[in-house]
């Protein structure tokens, strides 16, 4: 079992340790057979991810993604919760996150800005795994660039008619509904856009394209082709699309650095176990000071990386502020050592690292991604560096 010791930490009170312990028992009764096989093929991908999300409800643990007015945990939104679950269910399976994750990230916009009607007809349902749900944000002109979007919703009739493509969405061809971000025109670039919560039976939406990926996801592409949904589909305020959409990333951007922090424990325990067992030169390999050097620098980044994804979690539930810098530094850092601290596992593992299956090798193919999605490393850099050159004017 992972080091835990990080729950002692002021960040966390009883109910994030309770909620820790409940993520780990399911990981390890509920979540192996979960996973047989899931891996085979894309369809048992999806098939998989269907099996986890209804299993993390019927266990009550995706009551942590939705509020407690609509079945959730918490009265609102807990970032600490959120992060906890997400280190802890990484570092079993990167589909258990998944599957966890996107229940929270498609949901959220409903859950912050959504109507009485919309959080009661949908949130229920994400808490019990019985829905589930989809953020559909990107295309493939508009990915950082939220300002270049250019699927359009134009008003018709008592509705909307939406028109456009997205794509790297996740759960395409899997979600119950969408949260789908198009352009109404209030204004130029990013304040013109709303958000609309479409249903996946919703006629001239076509989300069959498949994207296969070196760690496969039920991720791919929606189509939308004169869709129509109803004038009550739209969520929050004209205009008002990415002020909601860069708040549910307020959000969650500290939960992806969480999932990271979860793969570089594992790795870390992988590395250390492997050292101890490997032999080289006629001894094990933990007893080389060069195998020593390395599981230190690897500590190391671990640590540093849970301070700063619990102290973004920890400001935004306690002095509910919004926390761009704290969650970007969190992300950023979390990420970035992961894969140095994955890849290092990796070489200690040597040939054998490298072999489909493996931990490590597992490991190495799910980070990569989240390098890039919800904030690239180098998107980060530069609202950090605009941060800190702010915050230095003279």
């Amino acid at each position: 079992m992972a080091d835990a010791s990080f729950l002692a930490w002021p960040f966390f009170d009883d109910r994030h340790r309770a909620h820790a312990r409940d993520v780990e028992a399911f990981a390890a009764s509920a979540l192996p057979p979960l996973l047989a096989g899931g891996e085979d093929s894309l369809d048992a991908v999806y098939a998989c991810v269907g099996r986890i999300v209804r299993a993390l409800g019927e266990a009550g643990l995706l009551r942590l993604t939705v509020p407690a007015a609509y079945g959730g945990a918490h009265e609102k939104l807990d970032a600490r919760s959120l992060c906890v679950a997400r280190e802890t269910l990484a570092r079993a399976s990167g589909l258990a996150d998944f599957a966890f994750a996107m229940q929270g990230l498609g949901s959220a916009p409903v859950t912050l800005y959504g109507s009485d009607a919309q959080k009661r007809a949908l949130l229920p349902g994400v808490a019990a795994g019985t829905r589930i749900a989809a953020f559909a944000l990107s295309e493939p002109d508009a990915g950082s660039d939220v300002g270049a979007i250019a699927t359009t919703a134009t008003p018709a009739g008592d509705g909307w008619r939406l028109d456009g493509v997205k794509t790297w969405i996740s759960n395409a061809g899997l979600a119950d509904f969408y949260v789908v971000f198009a352009r109404t025109g209030e204004a130029p670039g990013s304040r013109g856009l709303s958000a609309f919560v479409v249903d996946a039976r919703a006629a001239g939406l076509d989300a069959s394209e498949r994207i296969d990926v070196c760690a496969p996801h039920p991720l791919g592409t929606l189509r939308l082709t004169d869709c129509r949904v109803p004038g009550d589909a739209r969520v929050g305020a004209p205009g008002e699309g990415f002020k909601i959409a860069m708040a549910t990333l307020d959000i969650f951007r500290s939960t992806v650095g969480a999932a990271a922090l979860g793969f570089a424990r594992r790795a870390l325990d992988e590395a250390t176990a492997r050292a101890h067992r490997r032999r080289v030169f006629g001894r094990a390999l933990a007893e080389y000071q060069l195998t020593q050097a390395k599981l230190a620098d690897m500590a190391v980044a671990v640590d540093a990386s849970a301070l700063l994804v619990y102290r973004a979690a920890w400001t935004k539930d306690v002095l509910g502020t919004r926390v761009t810098r704290e969650s970007s530094m969190a992300k950023l850092f979390a990420t970035e050592s992961a894969q140095r601290v994955i890849d290092a596992a990796v070489q200690m593992w040597g040939g054998l690292g490298v072999v489909r299956g493996v931990p490590v090798e597992r490991l190495y193919r799910e980070i990569r991604a989240l390098r890039i999605y919800e904030g690239t490393s180098e998107v980060l850099q530069l609202v950090l560096g605009a941060d800190t050159l702010k915050a230095g004017a003279p």
